[in-house]
Order: structure tokens, then C-alpha cells, then sequence
């Protein structure tokens, strides 16, 4: 500590290293987006490395970065820098009428290459939520619905389970505050999250997940609209950020993926894996080669697929896939 504080930057980079990843998915469960949590946490890095001189040892030094990481989050989410919401502009498909328009167009899928040593952290003795939860695709929208100081609260409390002083001190503000806080995050979350239906998904990386998805792709792959039907939960839930879209029900989603294959397109699904759940990079086969169109992320309830969130071709080089093979 005494050599960062003189200005040596090989020990601050031992000190802030071992937290390094946590804090960026701390960014990412606030903000929504991977790459305004890469620029969170770079902010964060810098304002550590500035500030050092002026940490007095009270706190521990993580508390002391999730107090910085919070407040540059906090910021964030103030200015409301989001990118805005993005129109369908797939030549020759006229998609279906939406059941409703997305609110978080933002939002982008976080590389599970990037988790090992971020969500298996000891954590405070008031988290609620397993870690693998809490940085589902589910979750992390249902965060980005509730106002920032309740989003922000939930997550210091229910997820890290830092103590209701530490978070006012983080906040700078009172225990009660953070109390009634708490209380109106945790009523938002329980409206915003989708219900399993009591279906659990398989174990990740099992048997029963294997042979799930590779009925998925299959079905896909082979544009079987049949098949690919009968994987989905009855009320199966699709949306598309930054397109706006969603699509709520069997029926519907299954017309809109009827569309997309009946235009002639075969694709192949190159996998990976995103917030704990099967992922996939979506390529199409055209005469000049085979182009990356997006990454699709499904979400399983038992031997089926209750939701499928399909986000553009930018987000491909985070999980180091090319845009074409």
C-alpha cells in the first residue's frame, strides 16, 4: 500500500487486480451494457489510482472500489448516456406487430469467459440472490427498470450483501434511507421479473442443458419451425435490443421466426455462453461466405426454452467471435 501510495504503479495494479473483474460486473449489473461498464470501470481505475493517497484504511480496500465503482455508475445512469433505441431495418422481413415495445434497448449480453473469479466472491451475510442469478439476462433488465438509487441499494444489499451502514456511507446518506430503499427496489423486482412456472432450468454445462441445446440448433440451423416450436414454453418471450420488439406467446414468436427462415436464409450457430446461459453467434450463409448477424442468448425453464434474447452483430468481437468465417 505505502509503494502505490508513493506512486508505484505495479503495486496499485497488485492491490486493485485481485477485484478487478467483480467490479466490472458490479458496472455491468448497474448499467446494463458491457461496454458502459468496460468505460465504468476504467473510470473507476483511475479515480482509485488518483484518490489512493487520501484512503485512510478504515474501510477494506474492495468497499473503498465499490464505493468508487457505485458512484461512477451513478453518475452514469444520471446522465442517461444510453444508446438509443434502433429501428428494424432487415431488407424483405415485415416483422410481426409487436405485444409490446422494449423500455431497455441498452442492454447487451455479458462473455461468461469473464466471470470465472467475478461472481464466486465471498459476499456479505444480507445477499438474497445466488450470484448466477443475479447476472442473468432476467435479472440485469428487471434492474435497469427500477429508478438508480433503488437499482444501485438492491444491488449493495441483495446481491453483495454489504451492510445497510456501509451502503449509506457508500451513498452518503442514512440507514433509514437505504432501508426505505431497499424495500420499494425489492417490491420492483418482484414485479418485473418473469415467473419460472416452477421449472428449473438444467445444470449449466450438464447432460440435460447438452442435449437441449443441441435440439436448439438442430431445429434452427435446419429452419424445422416444427421443431424449433416444440422446444418453446407456451408462454415464450423474444426481444431483440437495441430493435424495441417484443414478442410474448408460442404462437407469435414461432410466426416470427417462421418469417425469418421463409426468407431463404440458413444460418449456423456458433456457441458460446452469456450471463450463465447457452449463447450463440448467429452467422448466415450467403454466395460470398458466411456473415455474423447477431447473438442469440436462450433461456431455459426445465427440457424447454422460455426466452430468447437475439442482439446485433456488435456485440460479437466481446465474445472473441468474428463478423465473418
Amino acid at each position: 500500500m505505502s509503494r502505490a501510495k508513493a506512486g508505484d504503479g505495479e503495486a496499485f495494479r497488485a492491490l486493485t487486480e485481485p477485484h478487478r473483474r467483480e467490479l466490472q460486473v458490479h458496472c455491468y449489473r448497474m448499467l446494463g451494457s458491457f461496454q458502459d461498464a468496460e468505460d465504468a470501470l476504467q473510470d473507476t481505475m483511475l479515480a482509485a489510482w488518483r484518490g489512493l493517497e487520501g484512503f485512510d484504511g478504515r474501510a477494506a480496500l474492495r468497499t473503498w472500489l465499490y464505493r468508487i465503482a457505485t458512484n461512477r455508475c451513478l453518475d452514469v445512469l444520471r446522465a442517461a448516456r444510453r444508446r438509443p433505441a434502433k429501428q428494424w431495418d432487415i431488407p424483405g422481413i415485415e416483422p410481426p406487430e409487436p405485444t409490446r415495445l422494449g423500455e431497455i434497448p441498452w442492454l447487451e449480453p455479458y462473455p461468461d469467459a469473464l466471470l470465472e473469479g467475478a461472481i464466486n466472491v465471498p459476499l456479505g451475510p444480507e445477499a438474497r440472490y445466488e450470484q448466477t442469478e443475479s447476472i442473468s439476462l432476467a435479472f440485469v433488465t428487471a434492474l435497469q427498470i427500477l429508478p438508480p438509487r433503488q437499482l444501485t441499494v438492491l444491488i449493495l444489499r441483495d446481491v453483495l450483501g454489504f451492510h445497510a451502514d456501509e451502503v449509506a456511507e457508500m451513498l452518503e446518506t442514512t440507514v433509514e434511507s437505504v432501508k426505505s430503499a431497499l424495500k420499494r427496489a425489492r417490491s420492483g423486482m418482484q414485479r418485473s421479473l418473469p415467473g419460472t412456472g416452477g421449472e428449473q432450468p438444467p445444470v449449466g454445462d450438464s447432460p440435460a442443458e447438452d442435449a437441449l441445446v443441441a435440439k436448439f440448433v438442430s431445429a434452427y440451423e435446419s429452419a424445422d419451425i416444427k421443431a424449433l416450436v416444440e422446444l418453446l414454453t407456451g408462454d415464450v418471450f423474444m426481444s431483440m435490443p437495441p430493435i424495441p420488439l417484443e414478442y410474448q406467446g408460442r404462437d407469435i414468436v414461432a410466426r416470427f421466426c417462421a418469417l425469418v427462415f421463409a426468407s431463404a436464409r440458413s444460418f449456423v450457430l456458433v456457441p458460446t455462453r452469456a450471463n450463465g446461459q447457452p449463447a450463440f453467434g448467429v452467422y448466415q450463409r450467403t454466395s460470398d461466405g458466411i456473415h455474423g448477424t447477431g447473438l442469440l442468448v436462450i433461456t431455459l425453464a426445465g427440457d424447454q426454452v422460455s426466452a430468447m434474447t437475439i442482439f446485433d452483430d456488435t456485440v460479437l468481437p466481446a465474445f472473441g467471435l468474428p463478423s465473418q468465417y
